[in-house]
């Protein structure tokens, strides 16, 4: 959830010291509020900032710096706002893993709750969260953590529709009114497998296919992301034009 938007103000008022300092001292450095990465050249140089600028902090500021929160590392072993760079010689911003596991978590919790709730404000109430994920994490470099969540959510609402059809008449009556033929809808409604098994199945991708979900207003990552990036592009490129 998002904070209080006095919480970053203060914090900038308060470290703009911590900011001055380290340009005096020459560090490259990235700060949001209170969350801060500083980029030094080895292991010993990091670990000996690490140590100057907490003395900085508890002299000059009176604060305490987060320990457990604190470490030297690689770039791409520390996050930042949820933002990691990868390994590679030219290196991509990309999205830390452990963003993407919380995402995922709360759509499998909010996917549990609306098991006995309308399909389509469901829908609606997951696209409003899906948006605001891809806008935020839209600086992204890496395309494949925006394409693998999409086949998965529509595999999680069709296993809900599947769970919401109960009896093995009702599914056989629902297969064959979204254009299952006949013999089909009744080998799969009547086989005695599970929801998630038959929400995975040729027979449920026939019945509810992806065009359905886009009918419904079932927002889709990977164009959403692409569509961002190229309004990013399209902006940045404007303004360098303006500032040349």
């Amino acid at each position: 959830m998002q904070g209080s938007p006095l919480s970053p103000l203060l914090s900038n008022i308060l470290l703009d010291d911590l900011d001055q300092e380290l340009e005096k001292r020459g560090h490259r450095f990235c700060r949001y509020a209170d969350d801060c990465n500083l980029y030094v050249r080895s292991k010993a140089a990091g670990e000996r900032v690490l140590e100057s600028v907490t003395r900085f902090l508890k002299k000059r500021l009176r604060l305490q710096v987060n320990r457990g929160k604190s470490a030297v590392g690689r770039p791409w072993k520390r996050k930042f706002l949820g933002y990691v760079l990868s390994w590679h010689r030219g290196p991509k911003l990309g999205i830390a893993s452990s963003s993407v596991q919380r995402a995922k978590a709360y759509l499998r919790k909010w996917i549990r709750r609306g098991r006995g709730r309308s399909l389509s404000r469901l829908i609606a109430e997951l696209t409003s969260f899906l948006r605001g994920w891809v806008n935020y994490f839209r600086l992204s470099q890496v395309l494949k953590v925006f394409a693998d969540p999409d086949p998965w959510i529509r595999r999680k609402l069709r296993c809900i529709l599947w769970r919401q059809w109960k009896r093995p008449r009702t599914r056989v009556k629902k297969l064959i009114e979204r254009g299952v033929e006949r013999q089909r809808a009744f080998t799969s409604a009547f086989h005695g497998r599970g929801p998630w098994w038959n929400a995975g199945a040729s027979h449920m991708n026939a019945a509810v296919p992806t065009k359905w979900f886009e009918q419904q207003g079932l927002l889709n990552l990977l164009p959403e992301y692409r569509r961002l990036h190229s309004l990013l592009r399209t902006a940045v490129c404007r303004t360098a034009r303006t500032v040349v």
